[in-house]
């Protein structure tokens, strides 16, 4: 059975100044933003850099993910992969 990529992407490296507004218009050319979410530092209620945006299909994802990682957005070079969604047994966390 073939793996499929999936539609949620994790995008990291961006500035902490970036909106979620900010990041669904960045990623919205490439297809339907279902969602996107910036992770929140508890402390300083700042964003921490990185986020999911999470598309409506997987073809859109893939489109995203070639034409966004390694991009310079607000003067920072920005990486995209496929969210990971599964734990498997033998992964590590500390």
């Amino acid at each position: 059975m073939a793996k499929r990529l999936g539609s949620q992407l994790f995008v990291s490296r961006l500035s902490s100044f970036t909106s979620s507004e900010q990041l669904r218009k960045l990623f919205s050319p490439f297809g339907n933003v279902t969602e996107a979410r910036l992770i929140m530092d508890r402390r300083t209620n700042r964003p921490k850099g990185f986020g999911f945006v999470t598309y409506q299909s997987d073809v859109e994802a893939q489109k995203a993910l070639k034409a966004m990682n390694g991009r310079m957005i607000d003067r920072r070079l920005i990486f995209v992969e496929v969210a990971q969604t599964e734990r498997h047994d033998n992964d590590t966390y500390s």
